[in-house]
């Protein structure tokens, strides 16, 4: 695992491209099959895609979504119920292989 620097977190795309990229992978596959795999998909593409990980301080990390989240939403495919749902899930998942990947959580 990777030892985590909470400075070395502010260029974290520098630093920890590949952690972020597999928490966000691993995230994904984590929710494949629970949820309709095109709405799935649509939000990882459409609006995570351009999320940006935070980390908060005492492990916690948190995911801030784009600006225009709902303009995003409207064009999705599925509810604005089936839409809110996924995306808290998945954000959640997000969230929680961050935890994981930096040892937060074991």
């Amino acid at each position: 695992m990777t030892e985590f620097d909470p400075d070395k977190f502010e260029e974290k795309y520098r630093h920890y491209f590949e952690e972020l990229e597999t928490a966000y992978s691993n995230a994904y596959q984590n929710l494949h099959g629970q949820y309709d795999s095109e709405v799935l998909r649509a939000i990882d593409r459409q609006v995570l895609s351009e999320s940006e990980p935070v980390y908060q301080g005492d492990g916690e990390f948190s995911i801030a979504l784009p600006d225009d989240v709902d303009a995003r939403a409207a064009s999705l495919p599925g509810s604005e119920e089936t839409f809110e749902t996924v995306l808290a899930a998945f954000t959640a998942n997000i969230e929680s292989e961050l935890r994981r990947i930096f040892e937060f959580e074991t």
